[in-house]
């Protein structure tokens, strides 16, 4: 990373770490943000989503079990083309930043058989992503998803602090710096 991005994110970050206009995750996310990420949009406060299960290759699991860190929440389905190229971003980020602080959580909404889902990974090459299912879209409807893919960007409480609808490289240097950006964000 450059002197000078670094000079500009970090100044950034403490010019509008105002807790009245956003607080310092937000401001994060809105310093690192760059062309590939244009399209996120960041919120003034962070947004409770719905306490609602889904389902996992081990049986029902839910956000609460990714308390204390930070998530990617990608929405997407088997037959949602942009999905196919986006997931290979989703997977390389959570290569290079998956573990006990941070997760890209992908969420199959809809009628999405596990087959398809299966099939689906298998010929893209992923194999690091989690295989979950909303069958009945109700985690996605709770969170005010209408289309695909969406993805959130959630702080360690499991709370939305932004949201991009459509598709996103995942891996660009933007979505790479934002992560790093929000792992050292102070309280986060």
């Amino acid at each position: 990373m450059s002197f000078l991005r670094s000079a500009i994110l970090y100044t950034g970050l403490i010019l509008t770490a105002n807790g009245a206009l956003a607080g310092p995750m937000q401001a994060a996310i809105e310093a690192a943000k760059g062309d590939a990420l244009k399209a996120l949009a960041v919120h003034g406060e962070p947004k409770a989503l719905p306490e609602v299960a889904f389902e996992g290759e081990g049986g029902l699991t839910g956000l609460a079990d990714y308390r204390g860190q930070i998530v990617v929440l990608n929405f997407w389905a088997v037959w949602c083309a942009p999905c196919r190229e986006e997931m290979a971003t989703l997977s390389a980020l959570e290569a290079e930043f998956g573990g006990e602080d941070f997760a890209v959580v992908t969420l199959a909404t809809g009628p999405n058989a596990v087959p398809a889902v299966e099939k689906f990974f298998d010929e893209i090459g992923v194999e690091n992503l989690p295989k979950y299912r909303d069958p009945r879209s109700v985690l996605a409807r709770g969170a005010g998803v209408f289309g695909l893919p969406v993805t959130l960007v959630l702080d360690r409480e499991g709370r939305e602090l932004a949201r991009l609808v459509g598709p996103a490289d995942w891996h660009s240097e933007e979505a790479r710096e934002m992560v790093r950006a929000l792992l050292a964000t102070e309280g986060a």
